[in-house]
């Protein structure tokens, strides 16, 4: 209804000043007005510095910016590669300014420079080989360099030797939750399918297979620092997309197919968080908290929790109205932790057989229920 408001305002304000416009034009009837279409040497000037003032905006709108929100960026990576990725993003960024800054510069000079005079006349000439020469060959070199240097760079990020000693986990996406499965002792990934997914086997492993049996599924991803972790990425339902941005690591999961991404750790959780740059950030944040807490306390609501530092694996999709909170802990360990997490974790097929009735125990159907009839009351259980 507000909406409806809103737009009615809108509408009627619209009209409101057509109608001044004409009674504007009707006072002006018999005036001495300018109706030409050309432009006069004064219209040619304003234009002029009008683009200079342009110029100056875009200039000082581009230091601004860096300025405000160049310290949100990513800071120190915390994958071998990252550093890599980082080179290659700076390097085109610097280049970004030092083109803008040339050419938005000659554009606007040009602009004034030569406009409009009733007293000169413009020369006008086909081609010239000398500047279509220039304007293509230096960006041509240019984007060269960049595109060999990114090809480089991928190549390097994305070889994984078959011989080479990787960690193999599997991260599964599904709106709107990450899950992964480590592939056990045998180091080898069991075969899934979607038409597998029954009960509590949500990823549809194929128990059938012999390597499969080893694997363990968790909600929340653990790695160690200084390995090579090979990631295999699926998905159930819709295109989503595996962001993990600390690490500088980026796949799409595309249903119905498998794609891969692998990085070596280089800082664990515990590491990250003492680094300066993060002790700095997280202390803005809970300030800011704080802040908006004192808001929320006195008009009665809960205060926000102080905010502690973790890597994310983020959903880079829009992948459905609950996009925004699709995300799972990762948590990097020293080798020694990471091997005793593990050992704590279950296989999927003992989870599978713990969850099995026993013999001669009878099925539960759907027509089974549980009802609460209030805190009070004894929970009862109706079984067929």
């Amino acid at each position: 209804m507000t909406s409806l408001l809103i737009i009615i305002v809108l509408v009627l304000f619209a009209v409101a000043l057509w109608q001044l416009t004409k009674i504007f034009d009707l006072t002006q009837v018999g005036s001495n007005i300018d109706n030409t279409q050309v432009a006069s040497d004064r219209d040619n000037n304003v234009q002029g510095y009008i683009m200079f003032a342009f110029l100056a905006f875009v200039y000082i709108l581009t230091i601004y910016g860096l300025i405000v929100w160049g310290p949100l960026v990513l800071h120190t990576s915390a994958s071998e590669h990252g550093d890599t990725v980082d080179n290659l993003m700076n390097i085109t960024w610097v280049l970004i300014f030092i083109v803008q800054f040339i050419t938005q510069g000659l554009l606007h000079y040009f602009a004034f420079k030569y406009r409009g005079d009733k007293d000169k006349k413009a020369l006008f000439f086909a081609d010239s080989n000398k500047l279509e020469a220039v304007w293509s060959i230096i960006p041509s070199i240019v984007l060269a360099c960049l595109i060999l240097y990114g090809l480089y760079a991928w190549n390097n990020i994305m070889f994984v030797d078959k011989d080479e000693d990787v960690i193999e986990i599997e991260l599964y996406a599904q709106q709107f939750k990450w899950t992964a499965r480590y592939a056990g002792p045998d180091n080898v990934l069991g075969k899934a399918n979607v038409r597998l997914i029954e009960g509590i086997n949500t990823l549809g492993v194929d128990m059938s297979d012999p390597y499969a049996q080893d694997d363990i599924v968790v909600s929340e991803l653990h790695i160690p620092k200084g390995k090579k972790v090979h990631f295999k990425m699926r998905s159930q339902d819709v295109l989503h997309s595996a962001y993990m941005p600390h690490f500088r690591a980026q796949m799409n999961c595309v249903p119905g197919m498998v794609t891969e991404f692998a990085f070596i750790p280089t800082y664990t959780t515990s590491e990250y968080r003492e680094l300066p740059y993060m002790i700095e950030k997280v202390a803005n944040i809970n300030s800011l908290r704080a802040k908006k807490s004192e808001e929320l306390v006195a008009n009665g609501e809960v205060a926000l929790d102080p905010y502690a530092f973790d890597y994310l694996l983020l959903c880079n999709k829009i992948c459905g109205s609950s996009h925004y909170n699709m995300q799972m802990k990762i948590v990097v360990d020293t080798p020694e932790d990471y091997k005793k997490w593990l050992s704590e974790k279950t296989s999927l097929a003992i989870d599978i057989r713990n969850a099995a009735p026993a013999p001669g125990q009878p099925t539960a159907t759907p027509a089974d229920s549980v009802i609460a009839a209030d805190s009070t009351e004894v929970v009862k259980v109706a079984m067929k």
